[in-house]
């Protein structure tokens, strides 16, 4: 063991009734609350004039005016939340389109949003790639659709959008990236029809559809990933395998290491007194191996994408353990 570990073996620390977390604890290097508002108002300022932060911290710094390190500048303005007055770059084209709304979707339980995709299963032949569908359910996680063909067509996806809420129920909403099968007239017309809102990410912003990206990633780094297909048949055959396996048997890091299928009906709940169960019965035989007594974590109460920052601390309240 470490020196560290063997001394406070024997010179145990005192506990503290009511620990601070480390993120709000008062070290003498952290800047003030004060400073911290002055340097918001000046950026805010600056943002008005249509200046950046460099620009605002190398102002303040001419004048003899130091409140902080020009990263903790930067940290501070990622945190202002009131971001729209942020001076807007102009792209190459010129446009003067005004930049589109980041989407934000929340969601408390299964079935209310949908986020779907399409990705490549790569074939030996050069410009070859037969074309993965699937919906997740952003909550569970769950696949609650999926088909695989060799091209992207509008008229599939939409049958299997009506194959999906078929079986399992009307989603409210239904979120995509910005490609011409997530945008297409037929399937707009087809969700419109059932009143279920339709959203889609900003250009080039890659973290506007995660839980699908996130998906396709453990799809394809999975060991038996077979990498390429031969034939449309032996894609299909791969899929028919992966999505059970994926919905009943994966240990999902993002949903408290339960399977989609567990917290899609529930039944994570009987799974987590096992698990709290096990350890603490853990706990009490090893009291020596924790600093303090260890919780189980749950699957988040609060799912979204692009939530402001108050809902992710609370969606993150049940994940923490000890």
């Amino acid at each position: 063991m470490s020196r560290s570990t063997w001394h406070y073996r024997g010179n145990p620390r005192s506990r503290v009734t009511a620990p601070i977390p480390q993120k709000e604890r008062a070290y003498p290097s952290r800047i003030d609350q004060a400073d911290r508002e002055h340097i918001a108002e000046l950026i805010t300022t600056g943002w008005v004039e249509g200046v950046s932060v460099d620009h605002v911290f190398a102002d303040a710094w001419d004048a003899g005016v130091m409140l902080g390190s020009r990263r903790s500048w930067w940290r501070i303005a990622a945190d202002i939340e009131d971001q729209t007055i942020r001076p807007v770059a102009p792209t190459r084209r010129g446009s003067t389109r005004p930049p589109r709304e980041a989407p934000v979707l929340e969601a408390t339980g299964p079935g209310q949003v949908w986020s779907w995709d399409i990705t490549d299963l790569r074939s030996p032949w050069r410009g070859v790639a037969f074309k993965a569908y699937s919906i997740i359910d952003i909550y569970s996680r769950k696949l609650v659709g999926y088909r695989v063909e060799d091209r992207e067509v509008d008229d599939l996806a939409v049958e299997m959008f009506r194959e999906a809420i078929a079986r399992e129920g009307q989603p409210d909403v239904v979120h995509a990236d910005s490609g011409p099968a997530m945008r297409s007239t037929v399937l707009k017309d087809y969700l419109g029809e059932l009143k279920v809102t339709q959203t889609h990410n900003r250009p080039r912003v890659s973290n506007d559809n995660p839980f699908s990206e996130s998906e396709f990633r453990t799809m394809k780094y999975r060991p038996n990933y077979p990498g390429t297909f031969t034939d449309l048949e032996q894609a299909r055959a791969f899929m028919a395998w992966y999505v059970p396996w994926y919905n009943a048997e994966h240990k999902h890091s993002g949903i408290a290491l339960f399977s989609p299928d567990e917290v899609h009906d529930g039944t994570w709940r009987q799974a987590w007194a096992r698990r709290e169960q096990t350890q603490q019965a853990y706990y009490r035989q090893h009291p020596e191996r924790f600093r303090r007594p260890p919780t189980t974590p749950l699957p988040a109460s609060i799912v979204g994408i692009n939530l402001p920052k108050d809902k992710t601390e609370l969606a993150s309240e049940r994940l923490q353990s000890a």
